[in-house]
């Protein structure tokens, strides 16, 4: 009698591939350095340095098909870069709000709108990532069904549409990112976890404070 074979699919999945993200990170890097020196915490070469270690791991993971050394590097390095630009966004927030409160006189409109915008980018972009690595322990676990997700996208319910085996990618995330940023709620796309509404209750708020305060106040300024 013949053994079982042991070999694995001669089809995997093929992992998520990451141009999105690292087109993501570089959109991020410009975006900050756009921001005026008395809005940075870190000096531009330790911006760079934190990209460069988001990058080469994101780059790992594409070229080495989803190899699990780098995985592993991806994962850590995304939730520290991501913490940090976290830090840096949220002092940028507060040196404006400061600004607006105590030198509104010597603020021009024009660079208060563009650093108030800059602000709101940097937030959707930080938090399309968290959702993105977050929602069912990650892009390659999505794909092999370990884990239940932390979010229920609208084309979940629409298998007829797009098929039995669609995944969310990372412009999914961009999307909801965006829409919660935009909405201060769920859109199409619905938190099943704890800390799925938690992050989206975060990223609200924030989003909230950069359009009402400061890009209120600039469009104040200019009328």
């Amino acid at each position: 009698m013949r053994a079982p074979s042991t070999k694995p699919p001669s089809n995997p999945a093929a992992p998520e591939p990451r141009w999105g993200p690292i087109i993501a990170v570089s959109v991020m890097i410009v975006v900050l350095e756009s921001l005026p020196g008395r809005l940075r915490l870190l000096p531009n070469w330790a911006v760079y340095v934190a990209t460069a270690l988001l990058l080469v791991p994101l780059l790992g993971v594409q070229l080495s098909r989803a190899n699990d050394a780098w995985k592993r590097a991806e994962t850590i390095d995304i939730f520290a870069i991501e913490l940090l630009a976290g830090v840096l966004n949220i002092f940028a927030l507060l040196q404006l709000i400061r600004l607006i409160l105590y030198h509104s006189q010597d603020i021009e409109p024009i660079k208060l709108l563009a650093s108030g915008t800059a602000v709101w980018t940097i937030n959707v972009f930080i938090f399309t990532f968290l959702y993105w690595e977050l929602d069912g322990g990650g892009p390659e676990k999505r794909l092999a069904g370990v884990r239940r997700p932390d979010f229920l996208f609208a084309q979940s319910n629409a298998t007829n549409d797009v098929g039995s085996d669609w995944h969310p990618s990372f412009v999914d995330y961009l999307f909801l990112a965006f829409t919660t940023a935009t909405a201060f709620s769920p859109t199409d796309t619905l938190p099943l976890t704890a800390r799925a509404k938690i992050l989206m209750m975060i990223q609200s708020g924030i989003s909230l404070i950069a359009i009402a305060i400061v890009a209120a106040r600039a469009v104040n300024i200019l009328r």
